[in-house]
């Protein structure tokens, strides 16, 4: 969805860290209750429907994980022009295929599929490389209001909260691009 959106506008899309749950232990933790609750209501259908409209596979998690080390491998993937590769192939790994995002193994495989070096990844990551600007990022995340993943945030003044279809970024962008002219 996001690649035909940069088709068909020509826009650019960047990934962005945010922590949904900043206070997730390193080891991540188990669901709560809130979190059960939503999906016994419906929100786990629509995100499985939302991605068969894609084509793409959707695996429930079973676990609330810490994404840090995923956020700072995603931005030595950015410094190396495979930001948004890294990032689709971190989402594929978690969502379809139930990996943990926070486990060497599957950022270092998901680095050698994107065709960076892993072993130079992980030593910048470990060496908090990156800590310092995905923390800034988070922070201005929380600043201008984000408070649910994915959020779109779109020239800074509008936003798109959560899994959409495809036509909702369709009108929002037709939207923007009217009130320009």
């Amino acid at each position: 969805m996001v690649e035909r959106l940069k088709e068909e506008y020509q826009v650019d899309v960047e990934w962005r860290p945010f922590y949904l749950y900043f206070d997730t232990p390193p080891e991540g933790r188990d669901l709560s209750e809130h979190i059960k609750r939503a999906r016994a209501n419906g929100s786990e259908e629509r995100l499985a429907s939302i991605a068969g409209m894609y084509g793409m596979p959707f695996r429930s998690t079973d676990r609330v994980y810490n994404t840090r080390l995923a956020h700072e491998a995603t931005e030595y993937a950015r410094e190396h022009g495979k930001g948004n590769e890294f990032h689709k192939i971190i989402f594929r790994k978690v969502y379809a295929e139930g990996y943990d995002p926070s486990q060497w193994d599957t950022l270092r495989s998901a680095a050698e599929e994107a065709g960076l070096n892993a072993d130079e990844m992980q030593r910048d990551v470990e060496s908090e490389k990156y800590t310092a600007d995905v923390a800034d990022k988070v922070r201005w995340a929380y600043q201008i209001g984000v408070t649910g993943v994915p959020t779109y945030v779109i020239n800074d003044r509008y936003a798109i909260v959560g899994a959409q279809p495809y036509e909702a970024f369709k009108d929002a962008l037709t939207k923007i691009l009217s009130e320009k002219k």
